[in-house]
């Protein structure tokens, strides 16, 4: 378990050199680059906002490019694609490709042209068939909708509420004003809703006639047409098809620009670079000629940096150990065996400056911990094999990808121990499957015990595992504080701990209760008892006369004291927690079993055969599912909660290199 050590590195160099200093160190990506502190110096730094957003605007044509290309033109996968990782390319390939990115970009922004019209005309054809709904009402009207009269007449072209006829709007209208004369009425079209009129009346008696109209809900229509609806319907459809025709020949023009795809991709990722470069830039003391980098580097990588520079350019390097105040950046250091479970640590907190790497330690119980929960031996072998498999076949999956997958490839073995330890293959599908379908009793037996038949046994087990998980953290704990010179403090903190919660324990297992009640086969002789009781008696009185020592005052050392002993509830509810390994453990085995007995309902013949292989692969599938993300989610707790609570605290930021940060490709220089 490691942290690496970091150094302060400042580089001072020509101008002229900054762009091929500035490339080089991001392709190396080892320096996180900070900003230059200013004061009291003749440097300057240098606005860049202006070409970031530029880049960043081509950066998102570029992306909009390929969002329209995968629309219409979509490329086709394998289901493990997304594994693949970043594609390499060589830099002289890089160097090419960025000679042409201006190219690249006219056909982006030439197919973001098109997307445009083709979004236009779909928006024109939308609102001409909502016209064209409009008109169906009136269909059968032989005349322009816009007419509203001739000189000697007025006419009404409209609807009113609900469904009416002419008999029934005449009477309306005479009931209503009787004076009136000389009209006609002629119904269109009539729904529930509304219904469609023409009205005609002589001109000195239009305003009569249209308050009758308007005390029945009229309106004219909202877009009268010029024409009668029949032609304007025959010109609305001709309309609807020009552009639906324009669509699809701007469709088929995008898709045979499918090929640009990769450059599209290279453009993302060229404008994601220059982006990052010029922030950095942003962030350098410049002067007319020279300017300095500073950052932080890992300790490791400084030499053979310093080398590559002082053999390319005229630069001057300077390294120092960062001072205790520093905010420096966390970069992690493991074995195979433990850098799988980095990212999960990651995911809580990177250890402060000073406090230990726990992932060695945590990578340990994490295995065990995980396999107990699932464990059945024919899971672990499917994880096994799925996710060697991957590994084996997606050499350039990303690095943090990666380590997940190699940390579910070792939880497999130690699910696989697990069941074998417990006789789980399938649940109890080897007796299912004999008695079934060949008649016979054949079992294959556990080289330990069956937690289904001895619940008492596992809980125990667990509650041990637990115990000796809490003592490593504290161990930890002791580890950190005599690492930094406070003994008292690891005496007060720790070893008290040590003699409370072991003394206790030691007491209760030297009593004939907890053997009944954990179905224990042994207990401790009561000597033993007694000086455990005596132990923890001592660790209790060490607690109250140091848990509190901060405070001046006698009374309130006293009273934190024994807040402090109150903390032992906690280390109770801690152990009691690790019982999810007994509750995990036994529902992957009671769950398989069940999925078991489903599919040998059907008996033993070809319909039952056929039967209990669908049940067995849908059954099985969804139980290593839930349960497999139910033994992650649970581990993880486990190690956020019991585990580093008992020495961890976290905070650490994570070192940030100024790297080739790209999405669709990586450099590669072939030295």
């Amino acid at each position: 378990m490691a942290v690496l050590p970091m150094q302060r590195i400042s580089i001072y160099a020509l101008k002229k050199n900054r762009k091929a200093i500035l490339e080089l160190m991001q392709r190396r990506g080892v320096v996180e680059v900070k900003k230059t502190d200013l004061e009291d110096t003749v440097f300057h730094r240098m606005d860049t906002s202006s070409a970031q957003s530029l880049f960043e605007k081509n950066k998102s044509a570029a992306s909009q490019a390929l969002e329209i290309l995968d629309h219409h033109a979509p490329e086709k996968k394998g289901l493990l694609s997304m594994l693949d990782g970043r594609k390499e390319i060589p830099l002289e390939s890089y160097q090419s490709d960025a000679q042409r990115i201006e190219d690249i970009m006219k056909k982006a922004l030439y197919i973001n042209s098109l997307q445009k019209e083709i979004a236009e005309d779909e928006a024109e054809a939308l609102r001409l068939e909502n016209q064209l709904e409009a008109l169906n009402p009136w269909m059968a009207l032989d005349i322009t909708m816009r007419l509203k009269g001739t000189r000697t007449t007025a006419a009404f072209i409209g609807t009113v509420s609900g469904q009416r006829s002419e008999e029934d709007l005449l009477l309306t209208i005479a009931d209503q004003a009787p004076e009136l004369s000389g009209i006609h009425v002629e119904v269109i079209s009539s729904d529930k809703q509304q219904t469609c009129l023409f009205a005609l009346c002589r001109k000195e008696s239009a305003q009569e006639l249209e308050n009758v109209l308007r005390g029945l809900g009229f309106a004219r229509p909202a877009t009268p047409s010029k024409t009668p609806p029949a032609q304007r319907k025959a010109e609305l459809a001709r309309r609807i098809n020009d552009a639906y025709r324009r669509v699809a020949g701007r469709e088929e023009e995008i898709k045979s620009l499918a090929d640009c795809r990769k450059d599209f991709q290279f453009a993302v990722d060229y404008y994601a670079m220059r982006v990052e470069k010029y922030q950095v830039i942003s962030d350098l003391a410049q002067s007319r000629h020279t300017f300095i980098v500073t950052g932080y580097i890992p300790e490791r990588d400084a030499p053979s940096l310093e080398q590559e520079l002082n053999g390319l350019f005229s630069v001057a390097v300077e390294l120092e150990d960062p001072q205790e105040d520093e905010d420096v950046p966390v970069l992690l250091k493991n074995s195979r065996f433990a850098a799988p479970v980095e990212p999960v640590l990651e995911s809580y907190s990177l250890p402060k400056r000073g406090e230990v790497d726990p992932s060695s330690v945590m990578a340990v119980f994490y295995y065990v911990f995980f396999g107990l929960m699932l464990s059945d031996a024919a899971y672990g072998l499917v994880m096994v094999i799925a996710c060697g498999l991957v590994l084996h076949r997606k050499k350039s999956m990303e690095p943090g990808l990666r380590k997940s997958i190699q940390m579910f490839y070792y939880c497999g073995f130690t699910t696989i121990f697990w069941g074998v330890m417990f006789g789980s293959y399938f649940g109890d599908a080897v007796d299912v499957i004999a008695s079934t379908f060949f008649h016979t009793e054949l079992t294959i037996p556990p080289v330990w015990f069956i937690p289904v038949q001895e619940p008492m046994r596992l809980l125990a087990f667990s509650f041990l595992l637990g115990v000796v998980h809490l003592f490593v953290g504290l161990g930890m704990q002791l580890y950190q504080l005599c690492k930094a010179r406070k003994y008292k403090d690891a005496v007060y903190d720790v070893i008290f701990w040590y003699l409370l919660v072991g003394g206790g324990i030691v007491f209760l297992l030297s009593m004939d209760m907890m053997k009944d009640m954990l179905g224990l086969g042994f207990v401790l002789p009561s000597t033993v008892g007694n000086i455990a009781a005596v132990c923890a008696g001592v660790g209790a009185l060490g607690i109250i006369f140091t848990a509190g020592r901060d405070s001046r005052s006698p009374v309130k050392r006293l009273f934190k004291g024994l807040y402090g002993l109150y903390n032992i509830s906690g280390y109770l509810s801690d152990i009691l927690s690790y019982s999810r390994l007994l509750a995990l453990g036994l529902a992957t085995g009671v769950i398989a079993s069940v999925f078991n007995q489903m599919g040998s309902m059907a008996g033993g013949g070809v319909v039952g055969a056929i039967v209990f292989t669908l049940v067995f692969v849908v059954g099985h599938t969804l139980n290593i599912a839930i349960n497999l993300l139910g033994a992650y989610v649970h581990t993880n707790r486990l190690q956020y909660v019991e585990f580093f609570g008992k020495f961890y605290e976290g905070g650490g930021r994570k070192f940030n290199p100024f790297s080739v940060k790209t999405k669709y490709y990586k450099i590669r220089e072939d030295h």
